[in-house]
């Protein structure tokens, strides 16, 4: 309860150091622009464009396979996420983390895998992508 007195006591005081009043600032009215800052714009939609590719040597099958092929190459994915039409798919080994980015294309509404990224099981550090899919394929 005294703390709660405190607060009053403490509101109250800074209400008559400015004449009674809590001063504000007036929000700023639709369309006016006010000086030193920067018109909004509204946002603009556009069409969804196909994702680009990541060709490498090593991950022939592997870019442009879909779920499917993936799982038949790799096994169960460890993790499966989707972030809107986007998907990931998680592969492990002992070796190493595969990573698969699958998006959709204009040609086809079933994502596709465009791009991976790999990294050792054990510590996390940047593995090469082709080594990390064969030992993946091999396990």
């Amino acid at each position: 309860m005294p703390l709660a007195a405190a607060s009053l006591a403490l509101a109250l005081s800074a209400c008559s150091a400015t004449g009674g009043s809590v001063a504000s600032t007036p929000a700023p009215t639709q369309g006016k622009r006010i000086k030193g800052i920067p018109a909004t714009r509204q946002p603009t939609r556009t069409a969804p464009r196909d994702a680009t590719v990541q060709m490498v040597p090593g991950l022939e099958g592997v870019i442009g396979a879909n779920q499917g092929q993936l799982t038949r190459m790799f096994g169960q994915p460890r993790l499966d996420v989707w972030e809107g039409d986007a998907r990931k798919l998680q592969f492990t080994g002992t070796a190493c983390v595969l990573d698969v980015f699958l998006y959709p294309s204009t040609g086809s509404k079933e994502p596709h895998a465009t791009y991976v990224e790999t990294r050792r099981s054990s510590d996390g550090q940047n593995v090469d992508r082709a080594a990390c899919v064969a030992a993946l394929k091999g396990k």
